[in-house]
């Protein structure tokens, strides 16, 4: 694991998202938190490659960055990036310790 003080980046999410961005030069990987969803807020994870102002930047790895909104990571400090694969199939995963509660596909949730 990574170390973060805001949000950590497994080893498996850092590998990948180096894999990914190294086939869309210039991206990024923006989090985001909006209302909606089953229970309360909703997780984006989109390639990006416009910078906000209020970005705070992570880097894994030398190569790929992760860009969250100071509001957004309000909502998911002290989270795990990590990617996930099994039988079902793979996808990066946020493990957020501040939602209360979380629907059944992991991508809603409330505080």
């Amino acid at each position: 694991m990574l170390p973060n003080l805001k949000l950590q980046i497994s080893n498996s999410a850092a590998a990948q998202l180096e894999k990914v961005l190294s086939r869309h030069p210039g991206k990024f990987l923006r989090i985001t938190v909006m209302p909606g969803g089953c229970n309360g807020f909703e997780y984006s994870l989109k390639l990006d490659d416009a910078s906000l102002p209020d970005d705070v930047t992570f880097s894994p790895t030398s190569t790929a960055s992760v860009h969250v909104d100071e509001m957004s990571l309000d909502l998911i400090k002290g989270s795990e990036l990590d990617y996930e694969s099994d039988l079902i199939g793979a996808a990066f995963k946020l493990k957020n310790p501040n939602a209360a509660t979380s629907c059944g596909c992991g991508n809603s949730f409330s505080v």
